[in-house]
C-alpha cells in the first residue's frame, strides 16, 4: 500500500485464540455489545456531520468527480495545511511535510517507523480491530502490527501520570455508548496526529465514542470515504465482499480531539466498521528497526569487519 512500510505478514498464529474470546465477558445487562471482529476500507478520518472536522488530502484521489477511485490513499501525503483548526506553526509543519512527501520521500511515522500507534493517528491508518469487553477493561485489539490498548472502565487517569507511547486511556458506558478518555501520550521524534504529519503536543487530549449504528448507513460512510480517499481492500466498489453481511449493524467511533498548543479549536472526525468475515493476518514490524524505508534518519550498528 503507498506510504506503507515494507513488513512481513504472516498467518496468525499466537494472536488467534485471542480473537476467539467469548463476548460472554460482556456485561450484557449493561453495556452494548462490540464483539467480533471489525473492519474498514479507506484510511484517513471521516468528516465530522457538523463543526471543524480533520485534514484532507490535497492529492486525495476522488477530488476530480470525472476520475475514477484509486487504489489507496495516493502518494504524496499532502495535508490541507489551510485547515484554520491548524496554528501558524503547525500550518508550517504540515506544509513542509507535505513538500517532502511530494519529492517523492516519506517523513517518520509511527507506522514506517514500527511504533507506536496513539490517537489520533491510529484512527487514520488502522483498517481492523477488535473489542474484548471485560468487567474492568476493555482491550482493543488492532490488526496493524498487531498494536492493543487498555482501557481502565470506571477508573481516572492517575494524578501523577507517567506518559507513555500510547497513552493513558480511561473509559466508561453511557447507554449504547463506550466512552473512552486518552490524555498523556509521550512525544517520539515520530509522533504525529494523523498520517499528514500533523504534530501534537503533551496536551493531546483525544475522547472517543462508540456505538452500533444501521449497517446499511455504516455501508453509504465507507463508500462515501473510499471516493474521497480511495479504497485498499483491493476490490474497489467490490471491498463490501470482504464483510459479513449478516450482520445487520456497523460500528461508528466519533473520535474528538483537543490539543491548544496546535489546534485552534477542538474538532471532530468518524471512523465507520463493519463485521469482517474471517480473521486477519497477523503483521510484524521487524523489532527495533527505526528506518525501515532506509531515508538515513537511524540506521542499526554494523560492524566494520567481520568477527571471525
Amino acid at each position: 500500500m503507498p506510504g506503507f512500510a515494507q513488513k512481513n505478514w504472516l498467518v496468525a498464529g499466537t494472536v488467534l485464540p485471542l480473537l476467539a474470546v467469548s463476548a460472554s465477558a460482556v456485561e450484557r445487562s449493561s453495556a452494548p455489545d462490540f464483539s467480533g471482529l471489525w473492519g474498514r476500507t479507506a484510511f484517513n478520518l471521516e468528516p465530522a456531520e457538523t463543526g471543524p472536522g480533520p485534514l484532507t488530502n490535497l492529492r486525495r484521489a476522488g477530488a476530480d468527480a470525472s476520475r475514477p477511485i484509486e487504489v489507496g490513499d495516493p502518494v504524496p501525503l499532502v495535508g490541507d495545511y489551510m485547515n484554520p483548526i491548524l496554528t501558524p506553526e503547525a500550518a508550517a509543519v504540515v506544509k513542509q511535510r507535505g513538500e517532502f512527501s511530494a519529492a517523492g520521500h516519506d517523513f517518520p511515522d509511527p507506522s514506517n517507523q514500527c511504533g507506536a500507534y496513539s490517537p489520533p493517528y491510529l484512527f487514520t491508518i488502522q483498517l481492523g480491530m477488535q473489542l474484548l469487553q471485560g468487567k474492568d477493561e476493555v482491550l482493543i485489539l488492532y490488526n496493524q502490527d498487531d498494536q492493543a490498548r487498555h482501557v481502565r472502565l470506571n477508573a481516572s487517569h492517575p494524578r501523577d501520570l507517567k506518559p507513555t507511547l500510547a497513552g493513558d486511556s480511561v473509559g466508561h458506558y453511557e447507554g449504547d455508548t463506550l466512552v473512552v478518555d486518552t490524555v498523556g501520550i509521550r512525544l517520539h521524534y515520530y509522533t504525529a496526529a494523523d498520517r499528514f504529519g500533523t504534530p501534537q503536543s503533551d496536551a493531546m487530549h483525544v475522547v472517543e465514542r462508540y456505538r452500533l449504528i444501521d449497517g446499511g448507513a455504516a455501508e453509504d460512510a465507507m463508500q462515501r470515504q473510499m471516493e474521497t480517499n480511495g479504497f485498499v481492500c483491493g476490490g474497489g466498489r467490490n471491498c463490501a465482499a470482504q464483510f459479513d453481511h449478516r450482520f445487520t449493524k456497523g460500528l461508528r467511533v466519533e473520535v474528538r480531539v483537543e490539543d491548544p498548543k496546535v489546534f485552534t479549536t477542538p474538532w471532530t472526525g468518524n471512523v465507520t466498521y463493519m463485521h469482517l468475515k474471517r480473521p486477519w493476518a497477523e503483521s510484524v514490524c521487524s523489532e527495533n528497526n527505526t528506518d525501515v524505508l532506509h531515508q538515513g534518519f537511524e540506521h542499526a550498528p554494523t560492524a566494520a569487519s567481520p568477527d571471525f
